[in-house]
């Protein structure tokens, strides 16, 4: 088992066992909501995953998509969308405590998702890749390796 948090301590999460999938989303909501050029995410069963400790806050993000964060620090913490994921929870891999449980980091490549709707792309690794459906983000896949780290 895997635990992670929000950046005070004041929730706390665990999985179990190994994610669906591991990838980076760049997608507009997700990159709005992180204030960031991507988030890594990592999706397990609603099975796997449980709240240990304290209450986070919902956030209505779209019509279907709900992102859960701490009411205290904002830390974003992980998403659901019954429409596009059901029975599933995507957590985000840089709440993972390191000192929990093995390091999680994409493998290879990228993943993109409009999370608000059902479109969705794997890109394998290589050179630049450009994908016009996603607001024309040019994206240069990674490995774990680029990255300094282990795959899980």
């Amino acid at each position: 088992m895997a635990e992670g948090g929000c950046h005070c301590g004041a929730v706390r999460y665990a999985v179990e066992g190994a994610p669906i999938r591991a990838g980076l989303c760049h997608c507009t909501d997700c990159r709005r909501h992180a204030g960031a050029p991507m988030v890594g995410w990592a999706i397990f069963t609603q099975g796997q995953f449980k709240v240990l400790r304290g209450e986070p806050v919902t956030y209505h993000s779209s019509e279907h998509g709900r992102r859960s964060f701490c009411p205290r620090c904002g830390t974003g913490l992980y998403y659901t969308n019954d429409a596009i994921f059901p029975g599933l929870v995507d957590i985000q891999i840089a709440t993972l405590l390191a000192d929990a449980g093995p390091v999680l980091v994409p493998a290879d490549g990228v993943v993109l998702s409009t999370r608000t709707g059902s479109t969705g792309y794997s890109l394998s690794a290589g050179g630049p890749v450009v994908v016009p459906t996603l607001e024309s983000i040019i994206l240069t896949p990674i490995s774990a390796h680029t990255l300094g780290m282990r795959p899980l």
